[in-house]
């Protein structure tokens, strides 16, 4: 663990070096994780790579059918394709971004905000680092009827922040947005 550590330091370091910062390693680093991969889709199934990629990225899945939360990347049930469905997911302090989500067949945060499953029950929600989310992206989160928390930083595509926070907060009264998109 240490050598890890040493390494990753160095790594950083030297892309400190190179970039002018660590956000852009970051950005890179969760690029790479978010990556769909349309092979293994076809290999495993929507569902099955779809919950690879959502470990991956350090979130959490589950079945229909189980009472369980999968978090462990070598403990996802296997069997035939089609067998297992997911049912929720808990992405609380993941990675996950817009990149991947051609695993869930969505593509924005417009569709993101569409999974009913979601409407009902994301309550924080941080957009971090972001150039492809704009004014629209944000503006339709407000599906999400019980989002209580959101953050929105260093967003160069949102253009109308003013407007837009005061859009999505009258659809969301009971909504709490801190903002950092200077």
């Amino acid at each position: 663990m240490r050598l890890f550590t040493w390494s990753a330091r160095r790594i950083l370091s030297a892309h400190k070096q190179v970039s002018g910062g660590s956000r852009e390693f970051w950005g890179w680093l969760n690029a790479v994780f978010n990556k769909v991969d349309y092979e293994r889709i076809k290999a495993v199934g929507p569902d099955r790579a779809a919950a690879e990629w959502l470990l991956r990225c350090g979130a959490k899945v589950r079945f229909r059918g189980f009472d369980r939360w999968q978090h462990d990347y070598n403990g996802l049930p296997t069997g035939p394709l089609g067998r297992y469905r997911i049912e929720a997911i808990d992405a609380t302090e993941s990675c996950i971004m817009y990149r991947g989500f051609d695993h869930l067949e969505d593509a924005c945060l417009e569709r993101l905000s569409q999974i009913k499953t979601l409407q009902d029950s994301l309550k924080n929600m941080t957009i971090v680092s972001c150039g492809n989310v704009t004014d629209k992206g944000i503006i339709t989160l407000h599906h999400l009827r019980n989002l209580e928390w959101l953050l929105l930083s260093d967003l160069p595509g949102v253009k109308d922040k003013d407007q837009t926070v005061d859009r999505i907060q009258t659809a969301l009264p009971r909504l709490t947005i801190e903002l950092d998109l200077a």
